[in-house]
């Protein structure tokens, strides 16, 4: 305590010999930490307290160091404070609503720091006393209200989510008065007004985020059920350009890294030595993710049937490296994309159109997110945002409007999507990328994703759901019959490898996983190749092709075969789902039973020792005829998407994550009490 004192409220000493003087203000909360009601001596004290200069450090200080006898002794004193800033929020002198703002900041951090391992009933006894609390929030909440839809200052109502952002993550009971009160309306406002957005979109979106999560298991969530009927396009469309602004800077921040080491000293080692420090670049490169925005992206996509026309809406593509703005200064300990992006970007949505700028949508700056975070999978921290990336894309894949529009031949977009740096592949250059539809950039980042992440610590989960995203776009491109120019042979590639892969690994894989699951997936979508390819592969020379692959890399489909007949043949858990494959392989046995004979008898009729591919696929193209396949039912139906109950523990814990990431900013972000002062001042 002394120490708060020292570093806190203590003014300079006049002599060595005299004790130092304290502010005013801090002999002000001396009182309020007294027993004795501070109004006893001076009727105006409360009036008096709220025009002084806050001291946050010393009033946080103060309530951490209280012991709980202590704090049970000045709780009326406490209730009083709190019940007299809530007060202060609708007086018209400005700098009282600024130091209440600012003093209810502090007790909710203060009281939490005390009380983080009690109840959060604690905490309200403790803030405005049980009997009052129903009534104080209620105040509270509308005094918020408020402020955050009035014509008032922007930093007032900077303060006012600031407040509130730390109320929800501090204790399940004051959120239970957030949800009572709804700020819901507020919410939208901001996000729906230009001038607002530019200023607290960011903290209203991960607001908005945060609320819809509260309990949606348990109980009926108003926010939840607000933000799923909502249909006011100029909402929706700010929602959708704050998520699209944050991740766009995020993209920014990690090209100019990306720069920064592929231009200096470490790049000219790197190719002096070959690619030995590849995995050190790679780490380099692995900054913070955004879960709160990209939480918020989920929720809206989710829930909003509406939201998925934001997702498609074209503008000019900014390069956010040239584009003139004012930064919003972070501090040193911020990670990177935790904070807003610039307030001039926010500010201008509507630019120039420039016929030779490539133009842009959210779903484009999101699957360039996406190829970025799912790069590094090694921690659980990028593992879950990596996983957070696939659902959302797995909501979009199920959508029929999102999957209408991914597949527009008339709508093309160049996507620079980042790839991983490997040994055996030179880096694309972005001018060589084709304008294409955009389920081609889905497709691609699902590819890359396969062939990058073949490792010891296998991201089982994370290809579960990739091969699913796959399906899902083929599944639409059968039903509607859209036959996309694809270099599809990309796509048959990688799945062989994965299988491949899954076969040489599979003592040390099935200890972990069930490895039959993904392998029937892979099986599955070569399947939806073999009987519906002819509805939606853009050539008939692309389904002689599939068949080349597969009679190409028989051995692979051979060991597999042998490999799930032995475990299925034996007793064991994984008798069944190995079955299942056994099962499923039957129509790629038959073409490659089928055509080895007759491409080897046209070898030994021609006296040739290697077949070339234009040879084989001529063997191919006359023995149709005589191919039989069996019709497998289901392969075109999938399980559609379902947060509850195989998501919840997931989403429980990265909300957690999220609400511990937003508490370190907000405590780190505590507006300049100079120059709130002084444009207050300057008001009144």
């Amino acid at each position: 305590m002394a120490q708060t004192e020292k570093k806190a409220g203590l003014l300079r000493r006049t002599s060595s010999s005299k004790k130092p003087l304290k502010e005013k203000v801090v002999l002000m909360y001396d009182e309020i930490f007294a027993k004795e009601d501070p109004t006893k001596n001076n009727p105006r004290f409360w009036d008096e307290l709220f025009l002084m200069k806050v001291n946050l450090e010393y009033l946080e200080g103060k309530l951490e160091s209280l012991d709980g006898d202590e704090v049970m002794k000045i709780k009326d004193n406490i209730n009083s404070l709190f019940h007299h800033c809530v007060q202060a929020l609708g007086e018209e002198h400005q700098i009282k609503v600024v130091n209440a703002l600012q003093t209810l900041c502090a007790l909710f951090r203060g009281v939490h720091q005390k009380n983080k391992s009690a109840t959060g009933f604690d905490i309200i006894n403790m803030l405005m006393g049980f009997d009052k609390a129903e009534l104080r929030m209620k105040e509270l909440m509308e005094s918020l209200d408020s402020l955050l839809c009035g014509d008032g200052s922007e930093s007032l109502k900077s303060l006012c989510l600031k407040l509130l952002l730390y109320m929800v993550i501090i204790q399940n009971t004051i959120l239970e008065y957030v949800m009572i009160n709804s700020i819901f309306e507020a919410i939208l406002q901001i996000l729906s007004d230009v001038s607002s957005r530019a200023q607290h979109g960011y903290d209203a979106v991960v607001l908005l985020a945060l609320l819809v999560n509260y309990r949606k298991y348990e109980s009926v969530n108003p926010y939840i059920v607000k933000l799923s009927i909502v249909d006011d396009e100029p909402t929706l469309d700010g929602m959708g350009m704050v998520i699209h602004h944050a991740l766009t800077e995020y993209n920014r921040q990690y090209k100019d890294k990306e720069e920064e080491n592929q231009g200096g000293f470490f790049s000219t080692l790197t190719s002096m030595v070959g690619s030995m420090f590849i995995a050190d670049a790679d780490e380099k490169l692995s900054v913070q993710t955004n879960e709160a925005i990209l939480l918020a992206l989920y929720e809206a996509v989710h829930l909003n049937r509406n939201f998925i026309t934001v997702l498609a809406q074209s503008h000019p593509e900014i390069d956010m490296a040239t584009t003139p703005a004012t930064p919003v200064p972070a501090s040193p300990t911020t990670p990177l994309s935790t904070t807003p992006p610039s307030l001039d970007m926010m500010n201008n949505p509507e630019l120039p159109l420039d016929p030779n700028l490539q133009t842009s949508n959210l779903l484009i700056t999101f699957l360039k997110y996406s190829s970025i975070v799912m790069q590094d999978t090694k921690d659980e921290h990028r593992l879950n945002s990596a996983r957070l990336c696939l659902i959302i894309l797995t909501c979009i894949a199920e959508d029929q409007y999102a999957d209408a529009f991914l597949h527009d031949d008339n709508m093309n977009f160049r996507v620079n999507l980042h790839r991983m740096p490997m040994r055996h592949r030179k880096k694309a250059a972005d001018k060589n990328i084709p304008s294409r539809p955009l389920v081609c950039a889905v497709l691609d980042l699902m590819v890359e994703f396969i062939i990058t992440h073949m490792m010891k610590e296998f991201p089982m989960d994370l290809y579960v759901r990739c091969i699913q995203i796959i399906h899902k776009l083929i599944c639409y491109q059968k039903k509607c019959r859209v036959r996309m120019h694809y270099t599809w042979r990309e796509l048959w590639s990688a799945l062989i490898n994965l299988l491949k892969f899954l076969l040489s690994n599979e003592t040390i894989l099935l200890a972990k996983h069930n490895i039959f699951q993904l392998a029937l997936q892979v099986v599955n979508l070569f399947n939806m190749f073999i009987t519906y390819g002819d509805t939606f592969l853009p050539t008939p020379s692309s389904y002689d092709e599939l068949y080349y692959e597969i009679i190409r890399m028989h051995q692979v489909f051979d060991n597999l075969y042998c490999m799930v007949l032995r475990v299925s043949t034996n007793a064991g858990q994984w008798k069944e789902p190995a079955s299942k494959v056994t099962h499923a392989l039957v129509n790629v046995r038959a073409i490659i039973n089928h055509f080895n004979p007759k491409i080897e008898s046209y070898a030994a009729v021609n006296h040739i020792s290697q077949l070339s591919e234009d040879q084989v696929l001529e063997v191919v193209r006359s023995n149709y005829d005589t191919l039989t396949l069996k019709l497998q039912d289901g392969l075109d139906q999938f399980e559609r998407y379902s947060e509850q109950p195989r998501e919840a523990g997931f989403f429980k814990e990265l909300v957690r994550s999220i609400s511990l990431n937003v508490r370190k900013n907000v405590s780190l972000s505590t507006m300049s009490q100079d120059v709130l002062l002084k444009e207050f001042s300057s008001i009144s």
